[in-house]
C-alpha cells in the first residue's frame, strides 16, 4: 500500500521535504493550515507512503455510526470538545504507556477561519515530555514540509516565533481559511 500511496502523491505532484518523521517513536505533530476536508486524505497518503504509524484526534461526533469503526482502525482517537475533561492529562498518559505513539493534531481545530490556535498540543507535549514536530501542507507548492523536532520545554511564546517563521508563505487548499500568524 505504501508504494501505491507514494505513486499517487507523485502523480498529484506532491513532495515531502524536511525531517524524517520515522526517526523518533514519540512526538506530537501539528499540521497547519487545516482548511479543507482534503487535508485528511492527503495526510493518510503521506502516512502510508512513508510507512508511518501515527495517530490522530478528531471530534467525537465523527466516531459515530457509520464511520466510527473505520476511523478507529485508521488510528483515530475521539475527542469530546464540549466540556473540559482533562484531555491533556489523558493524552499525555497514552504517551507514558505506549513506547511507539505519534499523535497528529490540527491546532486550528476546524477547517474554518480562526483567530487563535488551540494550545492543547503544546501542553500535551510538555506533560508527556515529547518533542513537537511542525508540518505544513502547502497546496500551491504541492509540498509537505516537516520541521525538525522542537524541545517541549520551550516557552509557548518562543514556539510561536518558530511557527511564524516556519509557516510563513504556506497556503492551504482554501487560503482564506488558514490561520494568520501576527506580523
Amino acid at each position: 500500500m505504501s508504494k501505491i500511496s507514494a505513486w499517487i502523491l507523485r502523480i498529484l505532484g506532491w513532495k515531502i521535504r524536511g525531517w524524517d518523521l520515522n526517526a523518533l517513536e514519540q512526538y506530537v505533530l501539528i499540521v497547519i493550515p487545516h482548511t479543507s476536508n482534503w487535508d485528511f486524505p492527503l495526510g493518510l497518503l503521506v502516512r502510508s507512503s512513508i510507512r508511518l504509524d501515527i495517530r490522530f484526534v478528531a471530534k467525537d461526533s465523527l466516531f459515530r455510526w457509520p464511520f466510527g469503526t473505520l476511523l478507529r482502525r485508521m488510528g483515530g482517537y475521539p475527542v469530546d470538545r464540549s466540556r473540559s475533561n482533562n484531555y491533556v492529562d489523558a493524552v499525555a498518559d497514552i504517551f507514558r504507556h505506549k513506547p511507539l505513539f505519534r499523535l497528529t493534531i490540527a491546532p486550528e481545530g476546524t477547517r474554518g477561519k480562526v483567530e487563535k490556535l488551540k494550545s492543547g498540543f503544546y501542553y500535551i507535549a510538555q506533560k508527556a515530555g515529547v518533542p513537537i514536530i511542525l508540518v505544513a501542507f502547502d497546496y500551491p507548492a504541492r509540498e509537505i514540509r516537516v520541521h525538525e523536532p522542537i524541545d517541549p520545554s520551550i516557552t509557548y511564546e518562543d514556539l510561536m516565533v518558530i511557527m511564524k517563521d516556519f509557516y510563513r508563505g504556506v497556503k492551504g487548499k482554501i487560503p482564506e481559511n488558514g490561520f494568520q500568524f501576527e506580523n
